[in-house]
């Protein structure tokens, strides 16, 4: 058997994971029951989209947007758009070159809504804004003054319209908090002591607190050989989590230790008294080779009075991309809502509402259908947390093509409020959001 033949074709390139090229603009959708009229908005999706066809892995693709406009229970377009930054510009370029050019993005993790701008982020460079129209109008660098690149999991405190973040890097400061104002300006660039380069993917806040998982998937190049990245597994380097004022200063830093593990992805913290709580989707390890380590559904309460964590698993499903309500990010939650993945790739084969008040959770199967993450959309007349609606980007294998599916959280197995069917597949990506019209 030749080479060739014997090599497999790495997930991310083939079935739903597989790129799509052509850039669309559609406006004919058919809709089957009742957009409901308070959605007005776009439903945006970011993912890892190569546009040469190849990458080294699934975290290195060229970004690309995917976009529902609705208004007045209507649909009115479906758009793609590749981020056009720099990077994309030049084809030929290896993202490792870029890694010293913040505006060398691929900004393809995810897509955020602050001061107005729509913003594709990837957590090595800077921002780049979007129109509502999904055209790439360029970098923001915040007047000049962001010195790093920015994650690609920034929070918007609900309370005080604050835009939270951090960057890590392979050189000291190894990382830096980041706070912005409500109108866009960078207020802090805070550099943390931490013992070295680490993947830090996600953060908490809490109304008073923002909490750094400092775990050990370490940069090193040594792994490029056996995933693609250069981060190697190492658990000699610890794991712990930092907690800061959010207006403080590396010096106000308390660090606790925990077991080795790794969060792609939290779902959400709060203050409960001298405690804070983290429900994070937590593996064993990440980038190990002949590891395959699921994300599952964990409990992290930091006693600050006694200086420990306490670790506790909340449920035995393989879930991730979770969610709350924008409204209680950093706050008390009482719903969540996760993809159950697949056992044959990171896509939720279901949908899994989760009621922390009392331990229950709702499984929404989607019968064949692969979801994305899901986006909570809260209904401005509501008052419940769990009153709105769930947006997600379902694809239909047996069709190839993709859906809006449009749940009623309150009904969350129940008939859907509506489908958009869309003449185009979607590809399995990473992080999207509701941008509403009045952002």
């Amino acid at each position: 058997m030749s080479e060739a033949l014997e090599e497999k074709t790495p997930f991310w390139l083939e079935d739903n994971f597989a790129p799509v090229f052509e850039e669309r603009t559609e406006t004919e959708l058919t809709v089957t029951g009742n957009i409901p009229e308070a959605l007005n908005g776009r439903l945006l999706r970011n993912g890892s989209n190569p546009q040469t066809g190849t990458s080294a892995h699934w975290f290195l693709g060229n970004g690309m947007l995917h976009g529902v406009e609705l208004g007045d229970g209507k649909a009115n377009w479906y758009r793609n758009r590749y981020v056009k930054t720099p990077l994309y510009l030049k084809p030929d370029a290896d993202i490792m070159d870029g890694l010293g050019d913040l505006s060398m993005s691929a900004a393809n993790t995810h897509v955020i809504s602050h001061d107005g701008k729509i913003m594709a982020l990837e957590e090595g460079h800077w921002p780049f804004m979007l129109s509502n129209e999904l055209e790439t109008i360029g970098p923001n660098n915040y007047d000049g003054k962001l010195a790093g690149p920015m994650t690609a999991h920034p929070k918007i405190c609900p309370e005080t319209g604050e835009l939270l973040a951090f960057s890590y890097g392979m050189t000291e400061p190894y990382l830096t908090y980041l706070r912005i104002s409500a109108a866009g300006e960078l207020l802090q660039q805070e550099p943390i002591t931490v013992p070295g380069a680490t993947m830090i993917h996600d953060f908490n806040i809490t109304r008073n607190h923002v909490i750094f998982m400092d775990l050990p998937a370490v940069w090193n190049f040594e792994g490029m050989a056996t995933t693609g990245l250069p981060i190697v597994w190492d658990e000699s380097y610890g794991a712990r989590l930092g907690v800061m004022p959010r207006n403080g200063t590396d010096k106000d830093m308390t660090w606790y230790e925990i077991d080795p593990c790794y969060v792609f992805h939290p779902l959400n913290a709060y203050e409960d008294g001298n405690k804070i709580i983290i429900d994070v989707c937590r593996m064993d390890d990440t980038m190990k080779p002949d590891s395959s380590s699921p994300p599952m559904l964990y409990r992290w309460e930091i006693d600050q009075a006694k200086g420990q964590v306490t670790e506790t698993q909340l449920d035995d499903r393989m879930v991730d991309f979770p969610r709350v309500c924008d409204t209680v990010v950093g706050l008390k939650h009482q719903y969540g809502y996760c993809a159950a993945f697949s056992s044959s790739g990171p896509f939720g084969e279901a949908l899994v509402k989760y009621n922390m008040a009392n331990g229950s959770a709702e499984y929404r199967h989607l019968d064949g259908g692969q979801a994305s993450e899901a986006v909570f959309v809260k209904d401005p007349d509501g008052s419940a947390e769990d009153q709105g609606w769930i947006l997600n980007y379902i694809y239909q294998p047996d069709i190839d093509r993709s859906e809006v599916l449009i749940l009623n959280a309150q009904d969350f197995c129940g008939e859907p409020a509506a489908r958009i069917q869309l003449p185009v597949r979607v590809p399995a990506g990473f992080h999207g959001n509701w941008v509403a019209d009045s952002n």
